[in-house]
């Protein structure tokens, strides 16, 4: 029998009215609340990512980002989208997310405030014009003459390396087009972040980000790009959208064991601090360098020290989330308090 647990799809300030918070009422999704801000939840069984198949993950993910736009469509236009997938076992779980990440968490509440994302797939209408365009090109054509003059037959050999080259003119046109779109949208957003494209067809798949306000001049300048192209190209706008690409909550659980090994190879106390960590790190870090130590370097070792010095800057991050003290304790009762990290996927 599956476990149950509380899902978390997203964070909201508490400055919204009763109305919109009612409005969660008999909706599947209800709010845990710590001091000005709140985690919008709902109860289900526990599931982990790496365990689904391809259909459940499609349809978790559906449901996650329908569930956060309702939200969106209830009036909550701040919110930050929680990671796919994330599940507490209690609700004293979920404050602790709240508690540990609460500046960071406002602070990202502070950026996002006249912020939305639209996103954009730019596809070619008809490719197989395209594909003639391409097959036509001046390399293209004198690549295959040249294999036709050299008497030979047209090998596997043959065929790959035409291939290569179309593929490759492809992705030349497809990036210039790609350049120009983005040039004529970036100076009406904040930021942009490119998505891998599904295929050979799909020019671009990027999102922007951009104040609310700005919307309209975006659609348009979308429509001047449409007649500029002559109707060649295909562009699908989905938004306004939480800024699901730009600042994503995620929560990481740090092993205690880890910590303590990284304690042990950098030979840090029970009462430590992040200056503290920097220094045993660059002490140890000399004696392995491949740079500094040209006779003596041991990549092994070095990687070892790096690995512990990554582990204790998250531990460190986590340590002061918890707790607002310069000095961070290692002692072993201590670091399974601190075992809890939030932070921002930007």
């Amino acid at each position: 029998m599956a476990s149950k647990g509380i899902y978390i799809y997203g964070i909201v300030p508490n400055f919204y009215g009763t109305t919109h918070f009612q409005s969660l009422e008999n909706s599947g999704v209800y709010a845990i609340t710590f001091e000005n801000i709140s985690a919008i939840v709902s109860d289900r069984d526990s599931v982990h990512l790496d365990f689904l198949d391809r259909e459940s993950l499609g349809y978790l993910l559906v449901h996650h980002q329908e569930t956060i736009e309702e939200l969106m469509g209830k009036g909550f236009s701040m919110i930050i989208p929680m990671r796919l997938g994330t599940i507490m076992g209690s609700k004293e779980e979920v404050i602790k997310i709240l508690a540990n990440g609460h500046d960071l968490i406002i602070d990202t509440l502070k950026k996002i405030e006249y912020l939305t994302e639209i996103d954009l797939a730019v596809t070619w209408a008809d490719f197989s014009i395209t594909i003639k365009e391409i097959a036509g090109h001046p390399e293209v054509i004198a690549l295959k003459e040249d294999i036709l003059k050299s008497g030979e037959q047209l090998s596997q050999a043959h065929q790959v390396k035409i291939g290569m080259l179309f593929q490759a003119k492809l992705a030349e046109k497809n990036k210039k087009v790609e350049l120009k779109i983005l040039e004529a949208l970036s100076q009406h957003c904040v930021h942009v972040k490119m998505h891998d494209v599904m295929n050979d067809q799909m020019i671009t798949n990027s999102a922007f980000l951009m104040n609310r306000n700005k919307k309209e001049k975006f659609e348009e300048v979308i429509e001047q790009l449409d007649d500029e192209f002559k109707g060649l190209l295909n562009f699908k706008l989905v938004g306004p959208l939480p800024c699901y690409s730009f600042y994503t909550i995620e929560v990481k659980e740090l092993n205690q064991e880890q910590v303590l090994l990284a304690k042990k190879e950098l030979g840090l106390r029970e009462e430590t601090t992040e200056s503290d960590i920097k220094k045993a790190y660059l002490e140890k870090a000399r004696l392995f360098h491949p740079d500094t130590q040209q006779d003596n370097g041991d990549e092994e070792n070095f990687n070892r020290i790096n690995k512990a010095y990554h582990t204790m800057l998250e531990y460190s991050v986590a340590a002061r989330q918890c707790s607002d003290e310069e000095v961070i304790s290692l002692a072993k009762e201590k670091i399974i308090l601190n075992l809890t990290l939030v932070k921002i996927k930007e």
